[in-house]
């Protein structure tokens, strides 16, 4: 399955990516700096939920795109799904 989203779809998903980047560089500066324990969790949680919402949009325009698609043979659309849910339970 290709990665075909729309250039805004695209550009919020990068940002989130970005965004989760710099939250991770910053996490290793606190680890390699010393800083609280409980910082370090709340950091990592943030970071884990961004991507995760990356994720969830990649997915999200997948399935929309999916849906869209006209003329799929019942087979073809039932493997799309299978792949989608797999893909989709693999960040739940």
């Amino acid at each position: 399955m290709e990665l075909d989203m729309a250039a805004e779809e695209l550009k919020s998903v990068l940002n989130r990516l970005r965004r989760a980047q710099g939250q991770i560089a910053g996490i290793i500066r606190m680890i390699e700096e010393g800083r609280d324990c409980e910082d370090v969790i709340t950091q990592l949680a943030a970071v884990s939920r961004a991507l995760d919402r990356a994720g969830f949009a990649i997915i999200a325009t997948g399935l929309q795109h999916c849906m869209a698609q006209e003329g799929q043979v019942d087979g073809d659309r039932d493997r799309m799904r299978a792949r989608l849910e797999k893909l989709f339970l693999s960040l739940a």
